[in-house]
C-alpha cells in the first residue's frame, strides 16, 4: 500500500481542504495578477506606447504646414526640422509632402511623397524621423495627425501605475444574456462624438449578493470582449473617466469570467492627446470596484 504524507491527510478534512484551496488560487490570482501587469506597463512603456504620444492635431481642407517652426499648423517636436514637410487634405484622402532635405521613412524605406493610409481599416501609415513619427487617424468625420515621440517626457519619466492589491474575489463569474437580434449599442467618446459598437449583449454577474450588469463590445473577428466601465472608485483613487477591461468569449454555457484586477486606465489618463471611449449607458456601476489600476498621470 502507499501511505499518504501528513500534510495531504491534514487536508483531508472539508475545511482544511477548502482552506488550502483557496489560498492556492489566490496565489495564483496574484503571481497572474502580476505578470499580466508587468507586461501591460511594459506595453505602455515601449518607443511607442501611448506614453510617447506628444500631438493630435486635426486637418482642415486644404494646405497645411507642418514642423517644430510655432506657427506650424501640425507642431511637431523640436528635433524635427522647423519645416519639415505639408499635409494636403482632400475629403477623405490625406496626402504629406516632406520638405526638400528632410527623410522621413515608411516601413524602413524613404518616403518620398504621396497620400497616407490612415486607421480606419487596420494599420495606418507611419512616416518616421528619429525618435518621431506620426501617422493619420480617422474619427466619425475628423482626419487627425497623431504624433508621438520616443522621448516624451511622460515615457522618460514615468515609474509604473499604482494598483489595489490583486485579490481572488475580484475575479467574478458572469454569464452571458445574449440579445436576440443583432444589436449595436452608443459609445461616447472624449471627442464628444459617439460611435456605435456591436455587442453581443449583456454580461450578468453577482458582486456580494448584488446583481449587476455590464454592456461589452465585440469587434469582428476578435477572440475577446471588451468593456468600458465606470464605477464609485472613479470620484476618489481611480481614473475619472472609468475603465477599460477585457475577457475571454464565454465558453459554451455562457460563463464568462471578469477579472478584474486586470482593470486598466485608457490612454486618456496618461495624455491629453488620446482619443478614448467613454463608457456607454448602464456601464457606470453603483458599486466600488476596489481591483486593478489606480489613477495614474495628470490627465
Amino acid at each position: 500500500s502507499v501511505s499518504h504524507p501528513s500534510s495531504f491527510a491534514s487536508c483531508c478534512t472539508r475545511c482544511a481542504c477548502h482552506a488550502w484551496v483557496a489560498a492556492t488560487q489566490a496565489e495564483d490570482v496574484v503571481a497572474a495578477t502580476q505578470a499580466w501587469h508587468a507586461q501591460r506597463v511594459q506595453q505602455l512603456a515601449k518607443e511607442d506606447g501611448w506614453l510617447t504620444l506628444v500631438g493630435l492635431t486635426w486637418l482642415k481642407e486644404g494646405e497645411q504646414t507642418a514642423g517644430s517652426a510655432p506657427d506650424s499648423t501640425v507642431r511637431l517636436p523640436a528635433s524635427v526640422p522647423a519645416k519639415a514637410g505639408t499635409f494636403v487634405r482632400e475629403g477623405t484622402t490625406v496626402r504629406f509632402q516632406p520638405a526638400a532635405g528632410v527623410v522621413f521613412t515608411k516601413d524602413g524605406q524613404p518616403f518620398t511623397g504621396g497620400a497616407l493610409k490612415t486607421d480606419e481599416k487596420g494599420a495606418p501609415d507611419v512616416l518616421r524621423l528619429g525618435s518621431v513619427n506620426f501617422q493619420v487617424i480617422h474619427r466619425g468625420d475628423k482626419l487627425g495627425v497623431r504624433v508621438k515621440d520616443a522621448e516624451a517626457p511622460a515615457r522618460k519619466q514615468f515609474h509604473g501605475i499604482p494598483t489595489y492589491a490583486p485579490s481572488a474575489a475580484w475575479k467574478v463569474e458572469a454569464r452571458l444574456v445574449p440579445d436576440p437580434a443583432s444589436r449595436t449599442i452608443t459609445v461616447p467618446n472624449v471627442l464628444g462624438t459617439q460611435d456605435q459598437m456591436p455587442s453581443p449583449g449583456a454580461l450578468v454577474f453577482t458582486v456580494a449578493g448584488k446583481e449587476y450588469r455590464l454592456l461589452p463590445v465585440q469587434d469582428e473577428g476578435s477572440d475577446e470582449l471588451f468593456i468600458i466601465f465606470g464605477d464609485e472608485t472613479n470620484r476618489d483613487t481611480t481614473y475619472g473617466a472609468g475603465r477599460f477591461l477585457s475577457a475571454p468569449l464565454p465558453d459554451p454555457s455562457g460563463r464568462v469570467v471578469l477579472d478584474f484586477n486586470r482593470a486598466y486606465n485608457p490612454p486618456c489618463a496618461f495624455s491629453a492627446f488620446a482619443t478614448c471611449p467613454l463608457p456607454p449607458r448602464g456601464n457606470r456601476l453603483a458599486l466600488r470596484v476596489e481591483a486593478g489600476e489606480k489613477r495614474a498621470g495628470n490627465h
